[in-house]
């Protein structure tokens, strides 16, 4: 059975993620991390408790663990505020108190201790910033040799990101953009990285007919959840489409032959105006970058998963 730890950062598909990790058979899910980068963390830290209380059906023993890490650019607000959205869903509010603790330490350190008391390898699947797995490897390089795999929605080996900021020249993925330096320690810290980037959901877009999809399967309280997470993907996001980039990573933890990947070697910039741009480079570190995903099992897998899942009221 695979140990995974999971850090996310609060958004719609991360809260999804979560959701569909706790339905996995086949995985222990050791600990959840959660970092105030595309969603504010204590929104999401209580969503992510309350996702557990009602959906842990394979009775993992987790707590959810804070991140203390900040911010070397912050994501914007508009775009963080579904995590007080998603928190307030009343399928995740049936309960008086949350029973699901919050961890004793912070997150960077939570990993830490639960790589470190695993049975066997870990494999880290991340949906947010890779702050949290930096500074748990600046504190404990012990953990790098028990970490089997790393899981990364990150960055784009194209010209095209997603930072449109003052002063940037839009070559970024926030997720790198966020602390570049972070991405720089990681990529060089002799880790296997496969890594999701803008690029690899190219199949996979938010659609109407997707969410009709969804708000046609009625009786799963799980794809309701679901649905109506997405339905907070509004209409600032029109100008561009909206892919699904952390259900792709973490469904491709689960399912590695989901997607086609190809061996390259990066590296990314840590300042100026492309800062958090990572890159194809001959000189750069082994990274597995994904390239296409089969659209049709991803969603049959994503339905699956989510139609088997038991809500705890």
């Amino acid at each position: 059975m695979k140990n995974v730890y999971f850090d996310h950062d609060g958004n719609v598909d991360d809260l999804v993620s979560l959701l569909l990790l706790l339905q996995a058979p086949d995985i222990n899910l050791l600990g959840v991390g959660v970092i105030d980068a595309d969603g504010y963390v204590k929104p999401a830290v209580a969503a992510s408790r309350k996702i557990i209380d009602h959906f842990n059906q394979h009775g993992h023993t987790l707590s959810v663990a804070a991140s203390n890490s900040r911010a070397v650019h912050q994501f914007p607000n508009a775009w963080r505020l579904s995590s007080f959205s998603f928190n307030a869903m009343p399928l995740l509010n049936r309960r008086a108190t949350i029973t699901t603790p919050l961890a004793a330490q912070p997150a960077h350190l939570d990993m830490v201790e639960k790589i470190r008391q695993a049975d066997g390898h870990t494999t880290l699947v991340m949906t947010g910033p890779l702050t949290d797995l930096a500074r748990a490897l600046a504190v404990a390089p012990d953990i790098a040799a028990r970490i089997e795999k790393l899981y990364w929605m990150g960055g784009t080996m194209s010209t095209r990101g997603n930072v449109g900021t003052p002063g940037h020249d839009g070559t970024a993925e926030w997720n790198a953009y966020w602390d570049p330096e972070a991405v720089h320690t990681v990529f060089h810290a002799g880790l296997n990285i496969e890594m999701i980037g803008l690029e690899s959901t190219d199949e996979l877009p938010l659609t109407d007919q997707l969410r009709q999809h969804w708000a046609q399967m009625v009786g799963y309280p799980a794809i309701d959840l679901i649905g109506q997470g997405y339905a907070l993907v509004l209409s600032y996001e029109a100008d561009s489409t909206y892919y699904l980039w952390d259900v792709l990573t973490t469904m491709t933890s689960l399912f590695p032959d989901l997607v086609s990947t190809k061996p390259i070697t990066g590296d990314v910039l840590i300042t100026g105006a492309g800062a958090g741009r990572t890159y194809p480079t001959p000189d750069g570190q082994p990274i597995t970058l994904v390239t296409k995903a089969d659209a049709q099992r991803f969603f049959q897998l994503v339905d699956q998963l989510a139609q088997s899942a038991t809500y705890q009221a």
